[in-house]
Formats: C-alpha cells, structure tokens, sequence
C-alpha cells in the first residue's frame, strides 16, 4: 500500500512509517516541517484543506496522527488543528476513494477524573473545559468514527503513554523535570498505570490499518493499545531515570492538595507564563494521581495485535540510546 502518514515529525508517526517501509509498503510523510529521513515527505499543515486533499491523492491508506498536545496554547489553537485538520483528513479520504484510515487519538478523550482498572475503550466524552487536548481530541475522534461505513473503514487507536528513545514527551519531561529539581510524585506514586513502548505503539497501528477492512468488526471503533503490564508511577519514572543515568528522589504530593493545587495553577499560570508549560494542572494530577490501565482483549481479538517488547526491554533499550546520547 501507499500510506500517507499525518504528523511526521512525531516519534510515533515517524516509527509507524518506518515499520511500513519496512515491511514493504510506500509511506508518505505529512508534516510542517522538514526532517532528516529518507522517507518522501510532504510539507503543510493539516489545517490546510486544498493540501491535504493533495497529500491524500494517489494513497491507498491514511493514518492521522497530526496534532497539537501539551496544555499550553489556546482553544482555538486545539481545535482548528485537531478538529480540523482530522474534518479535512476524513473529507480528503472520502474524495479519493482511501481504502482505510486510521484515526490516532489518546485514552485522554474518555477520562473522567477517576481510577480506570481494566477498563474498556469508553466512548469518548466532550464538554470539558479544563483540558483543550482532550477535549478537541474528544472531539476529533467522535467526528472521525461518525464517518466509518464500509465505503470509509476506519478505526480509531488510543494509544497510552508512548515512550521509548528519542521521546521528547513523557521521557524528555520526566527527565527535565528531574534534573531540575521539579519532580514530583502525586500520591506516592503508587497508583497503577500501563504505557506503550513506541514499537508496540507503532506496530499496533500497523495492525489497525490491516484490520480496517469493510465488515470487519473494528470499523467505527476505538481501541485503547498499551504493553498490559501495569505498574506503579513510581517504579516506572525511577526505571526512566534510571536509565537516563538521573540519580533523584522525586517529592511526594497528596492528591488531594495536587488537585487543589492545580486548579491554582491553571488560573494564574498562562497571566505570567502564557507560552511556557505549567508544572502543574488538575487533569494532570489526576492523571498522576489515579490508576490508569485497560483491557487488552479487544486489541487483540480484533486487531490481532499484541505487544511484542516488554517494558524492562524497553528500559533497555531506552538505556543505551541515553549511553549513546549523552
């Protein structure tokens, strides 16, 4: 297949298409801005409808994964990019005749504030106002499943926590953080979580986009992907720094006071700091704060995806990348 992929110079994205090369397929990379790899890239921006339509051409298969993250920024900033570029990625793909799309969204769009223990895929919820990536993530993924019909197969993959060498976001700001004396820990750190390995990660979309055939039971569904191993906060920050070579004994913050804390936060931050990233918000304490893991059945009843590197494996690997990166 040709398989043009949004949001290139993300890890994700750029390993998914190098797991497509790979294995035999034609990737195109949609991004901003140009990156050092030999995969053919195409510069723009998702919000650009008139050059998504032209990306898409001439491809069999899309996976989107574009977005804005992070929690800095405006409403309007979420949502045109997020929004709108996955209305103009899912119009491009009907126009052309696409045989498949996956759609990447994040566990975030179905988190409610508390403990998720072997949960499932939850639909997506909307209305919040305190968190624009999930909410126009929330949204995005309601408005791309809406569009799933036999004519359009396309499932949606949610997956969590993706880290592994060369991440800027949860490895790169745990470490940061560390090395600056800012990190903390909600609750002790010892609620339950599970992650993704950014090969698991990769490879599960891969699958996705196999699956996303007409009739298949995926089509029109979401599907939360991690490596099912659940551990404590705690044990898994100390393994990345750990690996990072970062000696730290993070602080311990209650919930209760993390929650409080960043609802202070959020109000006073973005009056000084507009454009930098607060330490603290209430949707991230209660990220840090609850337990977060989920039922890897459906992935791999329908998906026939199951995670193939471990997160001790990972940790190794994420060890001689920072030996060999210092």
């Amino acid at each position: 297949m040709r398989v043009l992929v949004t949001g290139g110079t993300s890890l994700l994205a750029r390993r998914t298409a190098e797991a497509l090369v790979a294995r035999g397929d034609d990737a195109v990379l949609l991004q901003r801005s140009a990156s050092p790899t030999d995969i053919e890239q195409v510069l723009g921006d998702v919000r650009d409808a008139d050059l998504v339509l032209r990306a898409v051409d001439g491809c069999d298969a899309v996976i989107h994964a574009a977005a804005k993250v992070g929690v800095v920024g405006a409403w309007e900033d979420y949502r045109s990019i997020n929004v709108d570029g996955t209305a103009n990625v899912v119009a491009a793909a009907r126009q052309h005749g696409v045989s498949r799309v996956v759609h990447v969204s994040t566990p975030s769009v179905a988190h409610a504030g508390h403990s998720l223990v072997g949960a499932p895929a939850s639909p997506a919820v909307t209305g919040r106002t305190d968190a624009h990536y999930a909410e126009s993530k929330a949204i995005a993924e309601r408005l791309a499943l809406g569009a799933a019909s036999d004519a359009l197969p396309l499932v949606a993959v949610r997956p969590h926590l993706v880290w592994g060498p060369g991440d800027t976001q949860l490895v790169g700001r745990i470490v940061e953080r560390a090395r600056t004396g800012r990190l903390a820990l909600v609750g002790g750190g010892t609620a339950l979580i599970d992650t993704t390995y950014i090969d698991n990660a990769a490879s599960a979309l891969v699958a996705a986009l196999d699956a996303a055939v007409p009739g298949a039971a995926c089509i029109g569904r979401a599907y939360v992907i991690a490596n099912g191993e659940p551990r404590p906060i705690r044990e898994l920050i100390e393994g990345i720094l750990h690996a990072a070579g970062v000696q730290v004994t993070p602080r311990n913050v209650p919930l209760r006071a993390a929650t409080l804390a960043g609802s202070v936060v959020e109000r006073l931050w973005p009056l000084r700091h507009p454009d930098v990233e607060p330490p603290l918000t209430r949707f991230l304490a209660e990220q840090l704060g609850t337990a977060h893991w989920f039922d890897p059945r459906p992935a791999r009843d329908d998906l026939a995806w199951t995670p193939t590197v471990t997160i001790d494996q990972g940790l190794e690997h994420l060890t001689a990348w920072f030996a060999a990166n210092p």
